[in-house]
């Protein structure tokens, strides 16, 4: 059954104070559940914010079985008032334009972890096999790119990998807790990093993340969590940062 809950939490354990410019929602991993969004989405505006602008963490595809949808929502919103939203690139969006790149190479892997699903949300059959040729993987990839054309596709690509306002950032997975959020390789980003939930920051900085399903929203030490597994779960999660403190809504 969905339902809506709003709570507040106080930051905690961490010396930093949440000093974000503006304020704004962060939204969790989506992987393909475009009625949750739906649904997310129609709350936030219900009880939007006057001044508060949007980021999407990243993970818009796979595993749920309406990427598709998701992808054409996030760009029509997106695209309609790029003032008012960001959209981040996650691992799984990275997993498919790497399948772009190299098809044979990358695609078996995509395809694991998720990419059936979303390959399915296009309507796309007839994959290649384990030991299929070079061949079947470009036509396969040919297929794909039609069927999200050529401006999606665009989009996709140039999706970034950092937001921030303030002192807080808004990333997919994490950082290094040790290097300035701005200047860290893309691929710590969008994958993680070893020490993001073990070590506390130092430089005063909070990091709005997903890509790790939590079994409950938080924002302590110098970290909000908000991957609520949307797709195991049917929970979607946004975070409203604001000066000194996060109210989380869940879908």
């Amino acid at each position: 059954m969905m339902f809506f809950k709003k709570r507040k939490a106080a930051p905690q354990g961490f010396a930093a104070p949440l000093a974000p410019e503006v304020p704004f929602y962060a939204i969790g991993d989506i992987h393909g559940c475009d009625g949750l969004l739906q649904k997310l989405i129609g709350q936030l505006q219900e009880a939007a914010h006057p001044s508060a602008v949007l980021v999407c963490v990243g993970d818009y595809i796979d595993r749920g079985e309406e990427s598709a949808a998701v992808l054409r929502r996030l760009y029509e919103m997106q695209t309609g008032a790029p003032e008012f939203m960001t959209c981040l690139m996650g691992n799984h969006e990275h997993m498919m334009l790497r399948f772009f790149e190299e098809p044979k190479t990358h695609g078996a892997r995509w395809l694991r972890y998720g990419g059936l699903q979303t390959l399915a949300s296009f309507s796309i059959t007839g994959l290649p096999g384990a030991d299929a040729a070079d061949k079947e993987w470009l036509d396969l990839r040919s297929r794909v790119a039609d069927a999200m054309g050529d401006d999606l596709l665009a989009w996709l690509r140039k999706l970034p990998s950092h937001w921030q306002s303030g002192n807080v950032h808004v990333v997919h997975a994490g950082a290094d807790p040790d290097l300035p959020v701005a200047t860290q390789d893309r691929s710590t980003l969008l994958w993680g990093h070893a020490e993001f939930d073990k070590k506390q920051r130092s430089d005063g900085q909070w990091i709005v993340h997903g890509h790790t399903i939590v079994d409950k929203t938080q924002a302590k030490d110098g970290r909000i969590s908000i991957d609520t597994g949307a797709y195991a779960t049917g929970h979607l999660t946004a975070a409203l940062v604001e000066t000194g403190k996060v109210s989380f809504v869940t879908t």
